[in-house]
């Protein structure tokens, strides 16, 4: 930790610390306290191409969806 790093970063840089460490944890955490967690956390843990891997499988299921159910 440099000595000019702030309070924020410093909290930040810890959460990533962590869920680096044990990617299931907050997960775990957030269902035992009845909630599936936030969009950061989510998206955090992917990185960008788990993120846009679920975005295309979103929109290939809505197509799928609309092509056979309407």
């Amino acid at each position: 930790m440099s000595s000019k790093e702030r309070p924020e970063e410093q909290r930040e840089r810890l959460r990533q610390k962590e869920l680096k460490n044990n990617p299931t944890g907050s997960l775990r955490d957030g269902m035992s306290r009845g909630e599936s967690g936030n969009l950061q956390d989510i998206s955090g843990d992917m990185g960008w191409k788990g993120m846009a891997l679920l975005i295309i499988v979103l929109i290939i299921g809505y197509v799928v969806y609309s092509l056979f159910f309407r």
